[in-house]
């Protein structure tokens, strides 16, 4: 059955000339999502009768081949989205020509947009959202057939607010983790939500390639327009839960919800890997602002002075730094410079947000 559904998606993409095989990897080039909270335009489907349950938002930015790969697979779930919003730029003529095809498939609601940025993209994408459920997902990214069936399932419970799942990463080395989605006391993250192992269970954050909300919180609470970055604006899926659980609202990570994740080139700025001051200090000041909005008032300080004494090998503090530069990849000191700064203009942010 698995390898049929294989089949089926390989064959949509290779109808479309910027498809490709799910064998073969993904190009190098490509491009990232980008949009603005203002909508220039919605090109809606002509309407059908569908269930209004869940809604799927794919941002996109000059990944076509990418995007193809993702629409060809919600093609073939076995819950059919009720909607597929997919949000491009004004500019992007690949990314607005796969659309197009596609569209002639399955509809899909495109919202054209103008500002660059992940966070006004999906912004943008929230306003056509029409269903009970808004699932997220990148255009790098291949939902399993099963994908939206386990998703929703968790959503009968009134208390969850947000479902996430895990994101295997066909070429990533690294183990299964217990310890998933988690925000210590002092506000040290554990990420490790393409690792995750065991059963569902409650979490502190979930990763922005495979999640669900109730679309009700996600328009209590959108995605934040202080968040810094040229592109991906790293860490606004941090902030979203961070606010959510903030708010009351409960996450659930369930490691069977998988998505297939085709890590591609972020054309538009902050890359996954980039130690340049600027993305990384924006990196920072996300991550910053994030957590001080989830933490009480009496661990805010803790995690100020945790974060700028020892931090991480990411995110290195002052300790972390001293131990680093005896490595051979001797980086600390662009990267303390960076983190510093994000520290304190994300602290600065989050000061002036208050109230």
């Amino acid at each position: 059955m698995h390898a049929r559904i294989i089949v089926r998606i390989m064959r949509i993409v290779g109808d479309n000339r910027f498809g490709q095989s799910l064998r073969a990897a993904p190009r190098a080039a490509g491009g990232l999502i980008g949009g603005t909270h203002q909508v220039d335009a919605v090109a809606r489907p002509i309407a059908r009768e569908v269930d209004r349950t869940c809604a799927v938002l794919v941002p996109s930015y000059r990944r076509a081949t990418d995007l193809a790969r993702c629409l060809a697979a919600l093609e073939v779930q076995e819950t059919p989205p009720g909607q597929i919003v997919v949000v491009a730029r004004v500019d992007d003529a690949e990314t607005r020509s796969v659309i197009a095809a596609a569209n002639a498939r399955q509809p899909i609601t495109e919202v054209l947009t103008s500002r660059p940025g992940q966070v006004a993209a999906l912004n943008a994408g929230l306003c056509a959202v029409e269903c009970e459920v808004t699932a997220i997902t990148d255009d790098d990214a291949v939902p399993r057939p099963d994908w939206i069936t386990r998703l929703l399932k968790h959503f009968a419970d009134p208390a969850v607010a947000a479902v996430g799942g895990r994101d295997l990463i066909p070429s990533s080395t690294d183990g299964r983790d217990p310890a998933v989605g988690l925000i210590s006391w002092y506000g040290r993250r554990t990420g490790n939500h393409h690792r995750g192992i065991g059963p569902v269970r409650a979490v502190d954050t979930l990763k922005g390639v495979n999640m669900a909300f109730q679309s009700k919180w996600l328009r209590r609470i959108g995605f934040d327009e202080r968040l810094r970055g040229t592109g991906a604006q790293v860490h606004n899926d941090l902030m979203v839960s961070s606010q959510i659980r903030a708010a009351g609202g409960g996450l659930l990570y369930d490691p069977e919800v998988v998505v297939d994740h085709y890590m591609s080139f972020r054309p538009s700025g902050d890359d996954r890997a980039s130690i340049a001051v600027e993305a990384l200090s924006d990196e920072v000041h996300n991550e910053t602002l994030a957590i001080l909005e989830f933490l009480p008032a009496g661990r805010r300080v803790l995690f100020v002075v945790w974060s700028m004494l020892c931090g991480t090998r990411r995110t290195p503090g002052l300790v972390v730094t001293l131990i680093l530069l005896g490595k051979p990849d001797n980086t600390g000191i662009q990267k303390l410079v960076a983190c510093t700064r994000g520290r304190a203009a994300g602290l600065a942010t989050w000061w002036g947000g208050r109230g």
